[in-house]
Formats: structure tokens, sequence, C-alpha cells
């Protein structure tokens, strides 16, 4: 069997094209997603065991894990799942493997996705020069989906063939009486065998052959089986590999459960196997040990029985088990705040435990946009392309994030007013959606002083030391006035005072003016580029509307703002 460095690349694009065709979907999915589909995943999901059932009906339905375990994690991805809701689904497609193997063992037959992956794509290209955003968005759903299997189909043809040349595998003969060594030894083999031909079906083929042809016995087998079940997580952790942080800690959750159910297996490796060599010579008068023959269905008891035990002993922890995945895959920062934290649940019957629900969640929303400030001030100090570069993609990342969680608050606010609102509870719901408005403005704001630093970054002028320094006094003002304005939003609505949020209002406002004036003699006297100083005045000027926007939170948060309104709309 050969495989040359062509296999290699061949096998490098393969992985290219699945990890191409998960993000293609996964954006899709963020575009599309609203609110039914939102309300069907989670139905779907509304406890650990409606969660193992669906991912049970899903695998039998697609006949692959790893299909199931991909699409869960370009749903959190997509923010549709959380991860605790993610983990039940994928133990459920645990078993729903077990099933596979059933069906194929006794009328051979599979679903092949990718084999209706072209005509998929027929459907949702025409989707894509729709004038409607929503339909384009399908489109790319679809044709992401597609791509995926492909990617997947492609990956299996490009790994090699040992399914065809199980003779490569004979050696391991040499490796089978080194007692719980071997059995570590073939558990690692089942693991690799599995990532290498990226189907624990076929992986599970080739153990057979091997069993069949009196290479292995039947422990060292099931042994193998047990690889196979940790190796056919990497599909995946591949796939989280262009996820966020919630995608990530998803497929991170699946090889835990898997590890985990090993491990146990383990201690009781002896005990079990002797349990299914009593049942086989009870009911089928040939021992599994003694008999090639009898390995097969031996091999599916095994894989059977312990999936549905493993899920059984852990379903009760998915909890403790997001906890640890929280704690082992730690956020770097960029996607913590992609999802919803206090209002992912259906709203409260009390229509005022909803709003302060909702207040929470705003609070940490204005916490996020808070952020950017920090970002824009890094952007305009450091000069290297890299880190720039780098910086950029962060802002654009979290004014993406700002649009969303705008639409999601917004949403939950809207079914909260139809519920029975007391004149005050009106009045503060009036002035979250102001909030949420500024909030999102805020980030809006932020995203153009980082694209009109990008503009600055094509001329070979750049920022003067005076003028760096002028933009960090200014900074500090916003930064002081975001500390204002988020504890006014972490506190009690009605003791909120809108002294100290109006003095560092008139402070931005007073600095904004000196610095018009200053530049404004500064080009008069031909100090500054001209490009250098266009962005300049936009960059003060962009900061002056932030302070703008923040002194507008504070208002509606005290009400103020609303009181405006309606003496507008009575005069």
């Amino acid at each position: 069997m050969k495989f040359d460095f062509f296999d290699v690349l061949t096998l490098v694009g393969s992985l290219g094209f699945f990890i191409y065709g998960m993000k293609v979907m996964s954006e899709g999915i963020q575009k599309v997603a609203g609110g039914k589909m939102r309300q069907i995943l989670r139905a779907m999901t509304s406890n650990r065991f409606m969660g193992v059932l669906t991912g049970f009906l899903l695998t039998s339905l697609v006949q692959s894990s790893s299909a199931t375990t991909v699409m869960v994690v370009s749903f959190v991805n997509a923010g549709l799942l959380s991860l605790v809701e993610s983990i039940g689904v994928i133990m459920g497609a645990n078993i729903g493997t077990t099933v596979t193997a059933w069906i194929i063992s006794i009328v051979g037959f599979k679903v092949k996705i990718a084999a209706v992956a072209l005509p998929i794509i027929a459907f949702g290209f025409p989707l894509l020069f729709s004038s409607k955003n929503r339909w384009k968005s399908w489109g790319e759903v679809i044709i992401g989906f597609a791509l995926l299997f492909m990617g997947l189909e492609a990956l299996k043809s490009a790994v090699p063939d040992l399914k065809s040349n199980p003779q490569v595998l004979e050696f391991l003969s040499r490796y089978t009486d080194a007692g719980i060594l071997s059995t570590l030894l073939f558990i690692a083999i089942g693991t690799v065998l599995t990532v290498v031909v990226q189907s624990s079906s076929a992986s599970m083929a080739l153990t057979l052959v091997m069993a069949n042809q009196g290479w292995i016995s039947f422990d060292l087998a099931a042994a193998m089986v047990l690889g196979e079940n940790i190796g056919t997580t990497i599909t995946a952790n591949i796939a989280a590999l262009v996820g966020n942080i919630h995608a990530k800690r998803a497929a991170r959750a699946h090889f835990i459960f898997n590890i985990f159910g090993v491990v146990w297996m383990l201690l009781a490796f002896p005990l079990f196997l002797n349990g299914i060599d009593a049942y086989m010579v009870k009911y089928h008068n040939v021992s599994p040990f003694d008999s090639p023959e009898a390995v097969p269905v031996s091999l599916s008891i095994f894989h059977t029985t312990f999936n549905i035990i493993n899920v059984l002993l852990l379903v009760w922890f998915v909890k403790h088990i997001s906890k640890f995945v929280v704690r082992f895959v730690t956020s770097k920062g960029e996607d913590e705040e992609f999802r919803l934290e206090y209002i992912s649940t259906p709203i409260m019957s009390t229509p005022e435990i909803s709003l302060e629900e909702a207040g929470k969640e705003i609070a940490k929303f204005a916490e996020l946009t808070s952020r950017m400030s920090g970002f824009v001030q890094a952007l305009i100090v450091k000069k290297k392309m890299k880190a720039r570069a780098k910086l950029m993609k962060r802002i654009k990342k979290y004014e993406e994030i700002t649009d969303r969680v705008e639409l999601e608050i917004a949403d939950y606010l809207s079914k909260v007013s139809t519920s029975n609102l007391s004149s005050e509870s009106s009045l503060r719901l009036r002035g979250m959606l102001s909030i949420i408005n500024d909030l999102e403005r805020i980030g809006d704001l932020f995203f153009q002083m980082s694209l009109a630093v990008e503009r600055k970054n094509e001329s070979d002028a750049w920022f003067s030391e005076r003028q760096v320094k002028n933009l960090q006094e200014m900074f500090e003002l916003i930064d002081e006035a975001f500390n204002v304005m988020i504890t006014n939003l972490n506190m009690d609505y009605d003791q909120v005072s809108l002294n100290e949020a109006i003095e560092h209002e008139a402070a931005i406002n007073k600095k904004r003016d000196r610095l018009r004036k200053k530049h404004l003699k500064n080009i008069e006297k031909g100090d500054y580029d001209i490009m250098s100083g266009i962005i300049y005045s936009d960059l003060y000027n962009l900061i002056e509307r932030v302070g703008d926007h923040i002194i507008n939170v504070s208002e509606a948060v005290t009400g103020e703002l609303a009181k405006d309104e309606e003496d507008i709309i009575s005069a």
C-alpha cells in the first residue's frame, strides 16, 4: 500500500474541504437563526433526557455519530444550543451509532448523504442570487451542509486504505500477550485507526477482520472498540477548530465523556467480557474467546451495552461535565460573550422578574461594549501591522456580537411587553429598549474608529505623539463615563442619580471643544499631515459621540429620556 507526498496533500486538502463546509454552514445558520429555530432546538433539548433522545434519533436518521456531533458543534457555534444542552445530544449520538452498527450487520444498508450532496447544492445555489438576504443565508446553510458531507467523504477517501489492506496490521499479532499493556496498546491502536479512517464503522470492520483472522483475541478486539469510541470524537474536535469557545467546549465535552467511559470500563473489563462470554455460551452455545465466528455479535453486544451504561451513568452529571469543560477550555476573551446568559430560558410568569433578568443581561452588554474602548486605544498606539490586524479583527467580532445581543434582548423585551405591565414597568421596558439601542450604537462607533485607523494605515505618516496623547486623555474620560454608566445599570434603577453622569458628559464635550480649536490652529500652521489631521478629527468627534450615547443610557435608566420623549410627543 503506497502513501506518497501527493496523497498527503490530498489528505490535507480534504481536511480543508471539510472545515470550509463546516464554516459556511455555521455562518449561514447564524444569519438565519430566528426565534422559531431556537425554540424548536430548545424544545428538543429541554432536559438531559430529551437531549439524549434527540441525539439518538438524529444519529439513527443520518447513520453517522460524527455527522451528528459536527452538527451539534455547529449549532453551539451559532449560539442555538448551550453547552449543557449539547452534551445530552452527544450522549444520545453515542447510543445511536451502536444502532447503526446493528443495522449494517443485519441489513447491510447505510445512507450516504455525500451521494446526494450535489443535488442538495443544486437546491441551495439559486438562493445565493436572491435579492432577500434571508434566502441568501439559507442558500449558504444548504450548500455548507452539502460541502460538509462531501468533505467527510473526501476525508475518508484520502486516508490510507487499510480496510482493503488489513495485512498491513498483521504485525500487531506480536503484541497480544502483555496483559494490561496489550489492552492499553490496542485501545491506542483503535483510537489512531478511527482517526485515520475517519469512520468508527470502518474501524469496527477492520477490528472484525483482525479477530476473524486470529491475529487478536476477543478481549483485545473489545479494547480496540473502546479506542474507536475515543477516536470518533476527533471529527467533532476538527470541526470545532473554526468554531468559537462554546463550540470547542462542546467538542471537548464529547471527548471527556468518552474518555471517562473507557476509564471505568477498564476497571470492569474482565467482569464485563466474562458476562458477554457467559451470555453467548448460554444462548448461542459458542464462546467468543474460542470461536472467531462468535466475535461479531459479541463485539456488537459489547459496544451497545458499554455505550448505554456509560450514558446511564453520566447523564446525571451533565452540569458537572459542563463546569469541568468550561474550566478545562479557558476563554481567551474573544468569544466569551457570544451567548446570552440570563435570558436564555423562557420568560418567567411575572413580567417584573423578567425585566430584572433583562436588566442583568443589559449590564453585561454594557461591559462588553466598554471593552472595545481598550481595543481602539491599543490600535492607535501599536505600529506593527500584524498587531493592528489582530485588533481590527477582534473589534469587528465584538461589533457583530453587539448587533446580535441587541436583537436577542429586543426580541425578549418585545415578548415581555405583551404581558400586563404596570405603568412603572412599562416605562422601564421602554428605557431598556432605548439602552440596548445606544449600546449597539456605541459598538458601531468603535468599529468606525477602527476603520478610520485602517484608512490611516494607507498613509505613510502616523499620528504625532501629541495627537496620540490627546486621544488617550479623551479615552480616559470615556472610560470613566463607562464606569459610571455600568454602575448605574447594576443599581436599582429607582436609586440612580444623573449628577455624576452629567459631569462626565460635560468634561468629554469640553475636552472635544479644546481639541477642535487647537487642531484647527495646527492645520492652519501646517503642523499636521492632512490625512493624519482628518482622521484625528474624525476620532475625537467619534469619541465624543460615544459620550453622548453613554449619557443617553444613564438618562434611560432614570426614566428621564422617556419623559423627554413624552414631552416632545405632547408638544
